[in-house]
């Protein structure tokens, strides 16, 4: 049996993140079920750094997260984590209210952004369909992530540290053995003194497996596509545009443009794939908002995000489960925020405390317990 400080269950980049950090202290293995890390959702994604994005909490997160892209540790990475994009939310007439209340509760972390009206909305994205959107706002801070130079180099650094990545891992079982735990896998088995559930959407039933509660946790499949842009239209200078009601987006990738109705459809854990009804509805959300005619799709594919009831992600140990310390629940927030979590997750193993420097952005233990009211005893929808 193989032992280790802290047995990590899950390869996405919450997984990774936080060997990484924990690579700093201990031993680590990385277990991951999958033949290879992120298959299903860090692989899926094409994030962009948007501290505009989510909740208090999930802001302050992302605010902590920006020193380590913009400067990351030597060797981490080749090429830059980031590169400027921008974001400009638009509004249909009817949408008017939404856009004024996003705008202001936007501008009281980020001053920067900026009003538009319909003209300066269509001289900033150009493809958008003349008449459609009655103004905007654009934050010009918003950037793409690289999530494969991200992800590639937490994985690195954990095996430049000592720990050891396993794929084809699958928990079969989880059991306390003295002060630490005994983990089963499909690769063998393993003793740790700390388990790190970072499981994604199956984090609730590997809890079930340590006999911890659930978290309620909530997987929502999410969908996106990719298609060609008309010809003359240079889409390296197009920002990414959102509607204000999150019903659609669309933004550049790979020389071609990404669209998504930005769905949130419950499923359970599963190898999610796309379905023809959501692409259609994007397809003709984002036509009836532009000048695209989208007749073929270059791509197309979708993955799970996770949620609990108050889209605040999960991280501290298992009050009824000793040892077994969850890090879940990062919905769309997960590559944004990463080096704070990982950090984080490694600061409350450790030294049962936020890392100074997080906690100066307003991150509390409390406002990610597992046990904080609400949560433990939700139902989970897409499974009940």
């Amino acid at each position: 049996m193989e032992r280790c400080d802290f047995l990590v269950i899950g390869a996405g980049i919450a997984g990774a993140s936080a060997g990484y950090e924990l690579a700093r202290h201990g031993t680590v293995v990385l277990a991951e079920k999958e033949s290879q890390p992120g298959y299903h959702t860090t692989g899926r994604s094409a994030a962009l750094f948007a501290e505009g994005y989510g909740n208090a909490a999930i802001r302050a997160l992302t605010r902590a997260s920006r020193g380590f892209f913009e400067s990351p540790p030597e060797g981490f990475a080749d090429t830059p984590l980031l590169a400027p994009r921008g974001a400009l939310m638009v509004a249909r007439p009817d949408q008017m209210e939404m856009l004024d209340a996003a705008f202001e509760e936007t501008r009281a972390t980020l001053p920067e952004i900026t009003r538009l009206s319909a003209e300066e909305v269509l001289r900033i994205a150009p493809v958008m369909r003349p008449g459609y959107a009655a103004g905007g706002f654009l934050n010009p801070g918003e950037r793409d992530m690289d999530v494969n130079a991200i992800h590639q180099g937490y994985l690195r650094g954990i095996r430049a540290r000592g720990g050891r990545i396993v794929t084809d891992a699958g928990i079969t079982g989880l059991a306390r053995e003295g002060d630490g735990w005994r983990v089963e896998t499909a690769a063998g088995s393993f003793a740790a003194g700390v388990v790190v559930n970072a499981a994604g959407a199956w984090a609730d039933e590997i809890a079930a497996l340590a006999g911890a509660r659930p978290v309620g946790l909530a997987p929502k499949r999410r969908t996106a596509f990719t298609f060609d842009a008309p010809d003359g239209i240079d889409v390296h200078v197009l920002p990414a545009v959102i509607d204000i009601a999150e019903d659609w987006y669309f933004r550049p990738e790979s020389g071609r443009i990404m669209g998504s109705p930005a769905d949130e459809i419950p499923s359970p854990p599963c190898d999610a794939q796309p379905e023809e009804m959501d692409i259609a509805i994007a397809v003709d959300r984002i036509e009836q908002a532009t000048i695209f005619q989208i007749r073929r799709l270059a791509s197309r594919w979708a993955g799970l995000r996770s949620f609990v009831a108050d889209r605040t992600m999960v991280a501290g140990f298992a009050p009824e489960a000793p040892g077994f310390f969850w890090l879940a629940g990062q919905g769309g927030y997960g590559i944004q925020t990463a080096p704070a979590m990982g950090k984080l997750a490694a600061g409350l193993i450790v030294d049962a405390a936020v890392p100074a420097d997080i906690a100066g952005f307003g991150v509390t233990a409390a406002a990610l317990s597992p046990d904080r009211p609400g949560l433990a005893r939700q139902a989970n929808p897409a499974t009940d």
